[in-house]
């Protein structure tokens, strides 16, 4: 699969799952009324984030805001918050990844920047989807537990006959979309890291090349500067330093830090 078509697949797929973090937050059945003792009845409830509400068998449906924050439990504050933050971290690498795509060129932005931006966008989706799953399993995990303690009470006294009768809840609907939403984010997330490889420019090594300079008919002597034209003389020219002097088949043949620039 190439670079763009995993970054594309990896963007949708992340899209959908935000789009499903922010569905599943916003949905009332995140838990339902158990109907397994008593399946027909003329109330039925189930509950949400945001609020709880009823629905009777005429078809009418009557919904109750949570009027309280202090009052609430503690997990559900905690589903609350957790649900928030992914949507949050969602909605900002959305942002990122729109402007790190392969296929969508934006004035001259390097290839190295979208990479960067690209793992930014991969990590935050990551995390995006982590919170998605966590804030739904802490949720299942308290209505589990809620669910066995409702049963224990229910059954007690002599024989095991029922004594009371309670409201348990099960999973709702919402709990089963939040998990799917979170695993899409977290897949979409990971395809884009996976993509950021093949973003980067590859390192190019560059090899060092040596000039000579060019020191022909110039004579450094003692006394002063002297530059030959070359004509009217048979003998080669020379170049002397502090008294010495070499030929210039010398010192091409022995270069010294004088030739180099």
């Amino acid at each position: 699969m190439s670079t763009t078509t995993l970054q594309v697949v990896g963007f949708l797929l992340s899209i959908l799952g935000l789009a499903g973090c922010i569905a599943a937050t916003g949905m009332d059945m995140w838990s339902t009324q158990d109907l397994y003792d008593n399946p027909v009845t003329a109330v039925f409830q189930y509950e949400g984030l945001w609020r709880s509400c009823v629905r009777q068998s005429s078809g009418f449906t009557e919904c109750r805001p949570y009027f309280t924050i202090l009052g609430l439990p503690a997990m559900l504050q905690a589903v609350r918050a957790l649900m928030i933050v992914g949507i949050v971290l969602g909605a900002i690498s959305l942002l990122v990844s729109i402007f790190a795509l392969k296929c969508i060129r934006i004035g001259s932005m390097e290839d190295s920047a979208k990479a960067n931006m690209t793992l930014t966008s991969g990590i935050m989706f990551i995390v995006s989807g982590l919170c998605a799953i966590a804030g739904v399993s802490v949720f299942a995990n308290m209505l589990v537990t809620n669910f066995w303690m409702s049963t224990a009470n229910m059954y007690t006294g002599m024989g095991g006959m029922v004594q009371t009768v309670q409201t348990r809840y099960t999973f709702g609907a919402a709990l089963f979309v939040g998990w799917v939403a979170g695993g899409l984010t977290l897949i979409g997330g990971v395809m884009m890291c996976i993509a950021c490889r093949g973003l980067a420019p590859e390192e190019t090594n560059y090899k060092a090349v040596s000039y000579h300079a060019s020191g022909h008919n110039v004579a450094y002597k003692p006394g002063g500067f002297k530059a030959s034209t070359g004509f009217g003389s048979n003998t080669k020219n020379k170049k002397i330093y502090d008294g010495g002097a070499r030929t210039e088949e010398d010192v091409q043949s022995h270069p010294s830090k004088y030739d180099y620039v």
